[in-house]
């Protein structure tokens, strides 16, 4: 299993971001949170098969219809310790 911690710039707050994003980790199997920061910016940890990892990151590229990407800062990080994904409360 592989993970990455992504802080996503742009328009992505406000525009169902975060809402967007448990929908497709969950649809591609991957584990991890999401969740707003003060700055703006979105935060996500995902952790999944490299494939189905692969997928999501390509589609945090796009986001949803409302949103507008500018940015992806992308880490390697330590997997979640538990399975499952869901939005966390903001920093």
């Amino acid at each position: 299993m592989k993970a990455r911690l992504l802080r996503i710039g742009g328009r992505v707050q406000g525009v169902g971001y975060r809402d967007w994003l448990v929908h497709q980790a969950r649809r591609n199997g991957i584990s991890g949170w999401v969740r707003n920061r003060a700055d703006g910016t979105v935060e996500a940890l995902l952790a999944g098969e490299e494939d189905a990892l692969n997928a999501v990151l390509t589609a945090c590229r796009r986001g949803p219809p409302l949103a507008h990407v500018t940015s992806i800062d992308e880490e390697f990080a330590e997997p979640p310790e538990g399975p499952g994904f869901g939005k966390r409360a903001s920093l």
